[in-house]
């Protein structure tokens, strides 16, 4: 009787991580690989940040490369410039999405035009994390969606992540990014969930691994369909999945497209969706006018116009200033206000 030996079950390389956790998996791994990447901003030392995105960075590596500032953006703006221009790849926080605007003069003065300024010469590899957006009970200052500022401001690229695995591998594109990054983190995400499997998502940043296919300027179809395109980046991935999942309990199949990257923007992944469904609506929590949300509806009817059958739709927060905690449910956008756009795109003529 021939025993044939039986090959070793492949290893569980799976993990359950937060959103927090894998940026914070991802600051520690680009910290171990490059000695001249630090990370610095008000209370992300000792106490780990105010959503413990840095929590054991200072413990780990020192307080060379992991330290408190002064409250003071503006300045830790300044010093993040110098230290780039130096050889140094700073990673900053701004703790809150409205906090960073004292830093805004920094980031459009500077950040964003030395490249240019100096013909190439000087570039700034330098990340600006900052947690945004709403759905967590915050006060005014503590909840703004400040991506359009940014995205309409040449000379940075704006990310918005909107997964686990993308919050991981995006921030170490950042960081390995030659050029500035304003790294949008959505705040309600922290706290969720995802198995991932974190062997795999460290291998393409292994100095050994061939070269990785990007996330930075790719969007992703989160969810096939055929009916009509739903478009949404950060913090309204989520709420566009859950639409599209009560939509289909109706017998309507919506697609989504996880945008992740608002600059620089894919509209080959976006257009070809909105080309095959013929229909779109585009989600974000920021105010309407003026916004990202509106960018991307010019760039569809301007390239997809002879395949839409209805007008491209937005379902936006309210054009005010961001409410008190118990009335922000009213300004999100939700479930019910997507579908009530949907209803919208003159299925009749379909």
């Amino acid at each position: 009787m021939t025993v044939t030996a039986q090959a070793p079950a492949p290893e569980d390389t799976r993990v359950s991580l937060t959103f927090a956790k894998a940026l914070n998996t991802a600051l520690a791994d680009e910290m171990a690989a490059d000695s001249a990447v630090v990370m610095f901003g008000e209370d992300v030392g000792p106490l780990g940040g105010v959503f413990r995105i840095t929590d054991g960075l200072t413990a780990r590596f020192g307080e060379e490369r992991c330290f408190d500032t002064p409250l003071a953006e503006s300045g830790i703006m300044g010093m993040a410039v110098g230290m780039a221009m130096n050889g140094i790849r700073p990673v900053v926080e701004m703790q809150f999405d409205a906090f960073a605007y004292p830093a805004f003069e920094q980031v459009v003065s500077h950040v964003a035009k030395m490249s240019n300024r100096t013909r190439g010469k000087v570039k700034l590899p330098l990340v600006i994390r900052i947690p945004y957006a709403g759905g967590i009970g915050g006060v005014e200052h503590h909840c703004d969606s400040s991506e359009s500022y940014y995205a309409h401001t040449p000379g940075l690229t704006v990310l918005a992540p909107a997964t686990v695995a993308d919050a991981y591998t995006m921030l170490r594109e950042a960081i390995r990014f030659p050029d500035p990054v304003v790294f949008l983190e959505p705040k309600k995400l922290y706290w969720t969930k995802e198995d991932v499997d974190l062997s795999a998502l460290r291998a393409p940043f292994e100095d050994s691994a061939p070269a990785a296919d990007p996330a930075i300027g790719k969007a992703a179809v989160a969810r096939e369909g055929t009916d009509a395109t739903l478009i949404a980046y950060g913090p309204s991935v989520s709420t566009a999945l859950s639409a599209a999942e009560a939509a289909a309990a109706e017998g309507r199949s919506l697609e989504v497209i996880d945008v992740r990257s608002i600059v620089p923007f894919d509209d080959e992944t976006v257009c070809a969706s909105v080309r095959k469904t013929g229909r779109a609506v585009v989600i974000s929590e920021a105010p309407g006018f003026a916004s990202v949300a509106s960018e991307i509806v010019a760039r569809i009817q301007e390239r997809c116009f002879h395949s839409l059958a209805a007008p491209v739709l937005r379902v936006t927060g309210f054009d005010i200033p961001y409410p008190a905690p118990k009335l922000e449910h009213f300004f999100l956008p939700g479930v019910d206000r997507i579908l009530d756009a949907v209803d919208e795109l003159q299925w009749e003529d379909k």
